[in-house]
């Protein structure tokens, strides 16, 4: 379980988020909502250790995170999906995929993983000698997932998957996301607030640094709140 307790984060004198607290459950997928500039990616940001708490706690499995290292993080089962991808432009999309499988155990599992991401994005295999930075948006998030995937994770955090790409994609990207979602546990932060919360067992809405509402995804989706200030209904 990811667990955020009360935390407090500053980039320079800007606090960016503000007595932050929610839980992510094993095996659960969980959304957090909010609009651009809303403090989404530096919540992803603090629980990957890219930033610093002035307050409060981040924990998995009961484990103190403030003050470990990312790498040591992503030791703990932790992996990202980064905004805006981040994929090695000039790497081979198979010399991407086998990045993501540094770690000793994911090391020993990589034939079977990699297998598992051709299954989930079958284009991935037609691009195999192909350089990361000529594919696609939507051919790059599949690659930055399937890379996130190698490291074999317990977590999976995604930051702005639909980000840039076209609905029909986003479409196909979060059909296999539901297949993802057997397997581990899921942290996604979106601005498409329909495709968050029709995909998500429970959801927290972020404004200007502040959880201001959590509930059930399907809740939200009908909350009026919800549906005016992010929907346009």
């Amino acid at each position: 379980m990811i667990e955020v307790h009360d935390v407090n984060v500053y980039i320079g004198e800007n606090q960016v988020l503000r007595n932050v607290s929610l839980q992510v459950r094993s095996k659960e997928t969980v959304a957090v909502i909010g609009a651009n500039g809303a403090g989404k990616t530096s919540l992803i940001k603090t629980i990957l250790g890219l930033l610093r708490p002035r307050s409060g706690k981040v924990l998995i499995e009961g484990t103190d995170l403030i003050g470990l290292q990312p790498h040591q993080i992503v030791t703990l089962g932790v992996s990202c999906v980064p905004e805006g991808r981040r994929v090695f432009r000039d790497m081979s999309v198979r010399e991407n995929l086998e990045m993501g499988a540094y770690l000793r155990n994911a090391r020993s599992a990589l034939a079977d993983t990699m297998e598992w991401v051709m299954e989930l994005f079958p284009v991935l295999g037609s691009r195999w000698k192909q350089r990361a930075g000529t594919l696609s948006g939507g051919e790059q998030q599949m690659l930055a997932i399937g890379r996130a995937l190698m490291s074999r994770p317990d977590y999976l955090l995604i930051d702005e998957l639909s980000l840039g790409l076209a609905p029909v994609l986003v479409k196909e990207i979060y059909r296999q996301l539901r297949k993802i979602q057997q397997e581990m546990t899921l942290l996604l932060v979106e601005q498409n607030v329909e495709q968050a919360l029709k995909n998500s067992d429970r959801a927290y809405v972020l404004e200007t640094g502040s959880l201001v509402r959590e509930a059930s995804s399907m809740d939200l989706l009908h909350d009026p709140h919800v549906r005016k200030a992010y929907l346009g209904l």
